[in-house]
């Protein structure tokens, strides 16, 4: 893979002069400190509120209180908002660092595709009920949750919202400010596509009490990360890469969780993957689902028959003055 594809070649190059190797660490870090701060905010002010809820100011931050906090539909709303850090110090990364305005990291066109987010978003949701098939043939495990029809819906359209900063924050700083800075600098796709991938998902690298069934969760990241990696290459726009994460996270939020953290407003619950019973071999298994289910959502958004099948950004929507050949 080269940056020889048109589309992804306009949105490179709309980066201009400016993005050069010393601006991007610059903005780098006005991200990470705007997003530690907001975290620390949202999820400080919301395990302390929390706390004085439950018991007296004394004894407010005990052992559990956090992972009860964090486990709670509150604590899932505060983790989601802190990904609105990431948003602020985009903002202020683009708007005083690059000179450019936060909608140059979208697409050359300045906009996200609607199509390619309704296509990404689609063929999410199919891939995620064919996981979750296989899943169940492994673990034929899942109940109903504690949360009601009427809270459910009510919490629904809060965390639709909250779920779309989330997952649009990491497409845009990871598929977008990082791939594309990058792609400007260098030619070589180990740096500019391979790089932000494995970033990405590091940061998805926690303690476990169960290291094979994390470690296959982070492997399956990791092939999803490619797929929507893939997406902005081939479109040379983050539509379909909003949509497809989007899709796959609200899935586990709202339906179907196997995640005692994030299934707080899931009204069913799997088998925890968090919790015991889980073999290597089930390990080994997660795995190749993650990977199958990666692979043929790449293939419905590529193959040439299929309906969902992405089409790259217009050139006409490219601002001609950036997306201009750099000296």
């Amino acid at each position: 893979m080269t940056a020889s594809s048109r589309a992804f070649d306009r949105y490179r190059r709309s980066a201009g002069e400016k993005a050069t190797l010393p601006r991007l660490v610059a903005g780098m870090l006005v991200v990470i400190v705007c997003w530690l701060a907001t975290s620390f905010a949202a999820i400080g002010i919301g395990v302390y509120l929390f706390g004085m809820n439950r018991i007296d100011a004394g004894a407010a931050f005990e052992t559990d209180l956090m992972m009860d906090f964090l486990t709670a539909p509150a604590g899932l709303a505060a983790m989601l908002l802190s990904f609105s850090g990431i948003w602020i110090g985009l903002w202020l990364a683009m708007r005083f660092v690059h000179r450019q305005p936060l909608s140059a990291l979208f697409g050359a066109g300045r906009r996200l595709s609607r199509s390619g987010f309704a296509r990404g978003f689609t063929a999410v949701i199919l891939t995620s009920l064919l996981s979750e098939a296989l899943v169940l043939l492994i673990r034929p495990e899942i109940a109903r949750s504690a949360i009601s029809s009427a809270s459910w819906l009510i919490f629904l359209l809060p965390v639709i919202l909250l779920a779309f900063i989330q997952t649009s924050a990491e497409e845009v700083l990871f598929r977008g400010y990082l791939m594309r800075a990058l792609a400007a600098r260098f030619a070589s796709p180990l740096v500019w596509f391979v790089m932000p991938v494995v970033a990405f998902t590091v940061l998805h690298w926690g303690a476990s009490a169960n290291p094979a069934v994390h470690l296959s969760g982070v492997l399956t990241i990791g092939a999803f990360a490619l797929v929507l990696a893939a997406t902005v290459w081939l479109t040379g726009n983050l539509g379909a890469a909003f949509g497809a994460h989007l899709a796959n996270n609200l899935f586990g939020f709202t339906l179907i969780s196997h995640q005692d953290t994030y299934g707080a407003l899931a009204l069913y619950m799997g088998a925890s993957l968090e919790g015991p019973g889980w073999t290597a071999l089930d390990a080994m298994l997660l795995t190749v689902i993650g990977f199958i289910c990666s692979t043929l959502t790449l293939a419905l958004l590529v193959h040439p028959r299929s309906p969902l099948k992405l089409e790259p950004e217009p050139a006409d929507l490219a601002n001609p003055v950036e997306a201009s050949p750099q000296p």
